[in-house]
C-alpha cells in the first residue's frame, strides 16, 4: 500500500502520555509519528525529555509557554519549535488551552520520555 490515510475524527482516538497531555495519533510508522496534541486552560505537561526522539512542534490553536533547556518562550498559532533529543521540556497551555501538531523521530514512545 502506497498511501495511508487517517482521519482525526473517524482514526485518531485520544490517549493520555506520560506527560500529561492528551494525544490523537495521526500516523506512527518504524522511522517518524505525528500526533496532535492538546492541554486545557492553564494545564501544562510534566517537564520531560526524550532521550532517542527528536521533536518539532507546530501550535495550532490557543498557546502558552514553552520551555526548552531552561529558556521559557511564550508561543501562539503558526510557531514551529525544535525540541533536540534529550532537551528538557515543558508545555504550560494559556487561557485558552493549546492544541500543537507534533513530529517525532523516530517515533514517541512512553518508554523513551523520562522526567526531568
Amino acid at each position: 500500500m502506497a498511501m495511508e490515510l487517517r482521519n482525526r475524527d473517524r482514526d485518531a482516538k485520544p490517549f493520555t502520555t506520560k506527560d500529561g497531555s492528551t494525544i490523537r495519533e495521526y500516523l506512527h510508522t518504524d522511522a517518524q509519528s505525528l500526533a496532535e496534541a492538546s492541554l486545557h486552560g492553564h494545564a501544562a505537561t510534566r517537564r520531560h525529555y526524550h532521550a532517542r526522539s527528536e521533536e518539532i512542534y507546530l501550535v495550532l490553536e490557543g498557546g502558552g509557554e514553552l520551555e526548552v533547556d531552561e529558556e521559557v518562550r511564550a508561543v501562539r498559532p503558526g510557531d514551529a519549535i525544535l525540541i533536540r533529543r534529550g532537551s528538557p521540556h515543558r508545555l504550560t497551555a494559556g487561557e485558552d488551552g493549546v492544541r500543537i501538531l507534533c513530529c517525532c523521530v523516530p517515533p514517541y514512545t512512553d518508554d523513551d520520555t523520562f522526567f526531568a
